[in-house]
């Protein structure tokens, strides 16, 4: 069995103003045609197809034109679930009639977790949904009153798949939300803000990924996965490994956020042999438009020696590292970076941690030394000597003519 595993295609996420429609589209004829060359036999959408509950127009006509292009022109058959960012309601709407053409699609439990068989040569494969929900939502489906959190809802959830498994089938599961395989996330102190327990459990996570809870209570253990051929995780944007190649996170279509610069994006392939066992391999999406960051003086970044041989439509962040005041940089960016969607001046957070610290003591600190903390609050860095020397006698004449 050989399967495409995608997710998190946040169709009309908007990126600091700028619409990605048509980036997305640019990257989802590059996945029709991976299709195309492949021949899988499903592909397999983790979750959050949108990026609102309520999609536009524009993201609503990109998904039916992809869908239809995969179901009916290549006969390709598409399993998908609800994300966090997706509307359960919509996304399982007419689900019904859409399955005779081939596309499963499970937004909420309703009527219990979905299994989708399919067939290859060896046998049968079994794909079972698992859309993203709340604990309070499973707990209130079982009338469980344990079910507090993430992992809790999906420990009930693998227990009810369990009782629709025959032992000898070869079983994926679908599921959105954050999976760690390191053994210390009760370990973590319950004060540590919930990002940081992720990172600490071993995920990369990005700054456009929607937290799903506060404290790092939505964490799940990989170890309730055990057991299935494999699981295609949706919800973290970085392609990643849970413990192994059985559990895997694709990521996202595109990137989102500056902080997901350096990672690669594309699909994954799976392949799934009569034994069980599991071989991937990542094809890669070539963007419309990177998203990148560059640092340094602004008189640089806007030199065409520096420039030139870049692809300067990309989506831009700059670090500027002028040390004096700058008029309009944004505008002369611009001008060489349309796509530029920020800026920063490099130390500007230390300046505004030290401005305070320089004024502490200013009765018993003389002239000299207060603007040499001040030089450095602002700066960033120590005043030369002969600078100071040069302040130092201005003070004096200051000082005499004012006795």
């Amino acid at each position: 069995m050989k399967f495409i595993h995608t997710g998190d295609w946040h169709i009309g996420k908007i990126v600091n103003e700028i619409s990605m429609i048509e980036d997305q589209q640019f990257v989802l004829e590059q996945l029709v045609k991976i299709i195309e060359e492949e021949k899988p036999d499903a592909l397999v959408i983790a979750g959050d197809l949108y990026d609102r509950s309520v999609p536009s127009v524009e993201a609503v006509t990109l998904l039916d034109k992809v869908f239809s292009k995969i179901l009916l022109e290549l006969n390709t058959p598409i399993i998908a679930i609800a994300g966090n960012h997706d509307s359960g309601e919509r996304v399982s709407f007419a689900s019904g009639i859409l399955t005779k053409n081939k596309l499963y699609i499970q937004g909420n439990f309703n009527e219990g977790i979905n299994k989708v068989e399919l067939e290859d040569s060896h046998g049968k494969v079994n794909f079972f949904l698992i859309p993203y929900a709340e604990p309070v939502v499973i707990r209130e489906l079982y009338k469980d009153p344990n079910i507090r959190t993430h992992e809790d809802a999906m420990k009930k959830l693998i227990e009810e798949i369990k009782k629709q498994s025959n032992y000898g089938d070869r079983n994926v599961i679908v599921a959105h939300g954050y999976v760690s395989f390191m053994g210390d996330i009760e370990e973590v102190a319950v004060d540590d803000l919930g990002e940081e327990k992720k990172k600490r459990a071993g995920l990369e996570v990005s700054d456009s990924e929607r937290p799903l809870n506060i404290g790092g209570t939505d964490l799940i253990s990989g170890q309730v996965f055990e057991g299935f051929t494999y699981t295609a995780l949706g919800h973290l944007h970085g392609p990643q490994k849970v413990g192994s190649d059985r559990i895997r996170y694709s990521g996202s279509l595109l990137k989102y956020s500056f902080s997901e610069a350096r990672q690669r994006k594309g699909v994954t392939l799976v392949e799934v042999d009569a034994q069980g066992e599991v071989s991937v391999d990542i094809k890669d999406f070539k963007p419309r438009r990177d998203m990148r960051t560059i640092k340094g003086p602004l008189k640089e970044l806007i030199n065409p020696d520096v420039y030139r041989g870049t692809n300067t439509e990309d989506y831009i962040f700059a670090v500027l590292t002028d040390e004096g005041e700058l008029v309009d940089p944004i505008s002369k960016l611009r001008s060489v970076y349309p796509n530029i969607m920020g800026l920063s001046r490099e130390n500007s957070i230390q300046r505004e941690g030290s401005k305070t610290a320089a004024s502490l003591g200013y009765k018993t600190k003389g002239k000299a030394e207060l603007f040499k903390e001040f030089y450095k609050a602002i700066s960033g860095k120590d005043i030369e000597a002969d600078k100071l020397d040069i302040i130092t006698d201005i003070i004096r004449d200051v000082e005499r003519v004012v006795k």
